[in-house]
């Protein structure tokens, strides 16, 4: 099979990147800065074991590969913000022999949050989730770094709804000879789920910096209940904390990088920020919550003030961390007392 990476930042090109390493036909998809450096100078992947430059063809689009074949998987590693534009960028693409991607071709969702393979759904017919547990960071156009070790990271897919299939199967053979751990399960939006409860801090560290000490903490514990409120008035069931302790045990640790790359400054959010993207993914975590509590009438204000805060932060180009852990919670009770 070939690969095709529909997003080659800090997910997309650790991915991309090790599956080019242990051999497997990879194709990167990226725009603007990113596109140009890989096409010049290829992916630096900087990992425990060392920085690789990999060098796989890098296109900005379908049209650049003419027919696609028949043997190609899709792999959506964009922001939820911007899986629209893709989806329907890569939907009508011809495919070898008749047809088009999104009648023939698998596509898998290797994102956070839970409403790209919803939008996936509504073009492709074979559509994956993913549950993506992967420490990488852009660093600067080219180079992606990912810390985990040994494993880079821990992958659970299966076909969206629900269910599994042959295809899973060989894609999680690929990715385990790619220095992952990718069970194939049934209930891949459990898992999911589970994920987006862990996430719903990504907004937290963006405005205020990594969550640590108490009131960080016991702040962030407050928005995690809320969250797990909602979902269970929504009777949506989520991986226990017990589970993923079992699934993750002691299999990807986050290693220093030394000399070989910068150290991880903070998560997908947070990144977002500190390269002055101007979007953010908050609308699809604790945004995500937020719909949930409106479908089901649960009270969701501290996620609903993350969330405007983040994107706040992202259209004003705000500095990642800067507002003090002190002020937020202040705006947090206001948010709670407020009719």
């Amino acid at each position: 099979m070939r690969y095709i990476i529909i997003g080659a930042g800090a997910v997309g090109g650790a991915v991309g990147g090790r599956l080019a390493e242990s051999g497997h036909d990879v194709v990167l998809v990226a725009r603007g800065a990113q596109y140009a450096a890989l096409r010049e100078r290829g992916l630096r992947l900087v990992t425990p074991d060392g920085p690789r430059t990999h060098r796989p063809p890098t296109v900005d689009g379908p049209r650049a590969l003419g027919e696609l074949r028949a043997d190609d998987v899709l792999v959506l590693a964009v922001k939820t913000q911007d899986s629209v534009a893709a989806l329907d960028a890569w939907a009508p693409a011809p495919v070898a022999g008749g047809g088009t991607a999104a009648e023939r071709l698998p596509l898998f969702c290797a994102q956070n949050g839970v409403e790209s393979q919803r939008l996936a759904l509504r073009r492709f017919r074979r559509v994956y989730g993913v549950c993506v547990w992967l420490p990488a960071t852009f660093v600067e156009p080219g180079v992606v770094s990912a810390a985990g070790s040994p494993l880079t990271g821990i992958l659970h897919l299966g076909r969206f709804p629900h269910g599994t299939d042959d295809t899973a199967r060989a894609v999680a053979a690929d990715l385990s000879a790619a220095r992952f751990e990718a069970p194939v399960v049934a209930d891949v939006t459990r898992w999911q789920y589970a994920k987006l409860l862990a996430n719903l801090v990504n907004a937290t560290e963006a405005v205020s910096g990594v969550v640590d000490g108490e009131e960080a903490t016991a702040f962030q514990d407050r928005v995690r209940a809320e969250g797990e409120a909602v979902l269970a008035a929504a009777g949506i069931p989520y991986a226990s904390a017990a589970e993923q302790k079992e699934a993750r045990a002691d299999k990807m640790r986050l290693v220093p990088l030394g000399g070989g790359g910068p150290e991880r400054g903070g998560g997908s959010s947070w990144q977002s920020l500190d390269r002055g993207t101007g979007t953010i993914e908050a609308d699809y975590l604790n945004g995500e919550i937020v719909l949930l509590g409106r479908l089901h009438g649960v009270p969701t204000p501290l996620n609903g003030l993350l969330q405007r805060l983040a994107n706040d932060f992202a259209r004003e180009r705000r500095a990642a961390g800067s507002m003090p852990v002190a002020e937020l919670v202040r705006l947090a009770d206001e948010a709670v007392a407020r009719p």
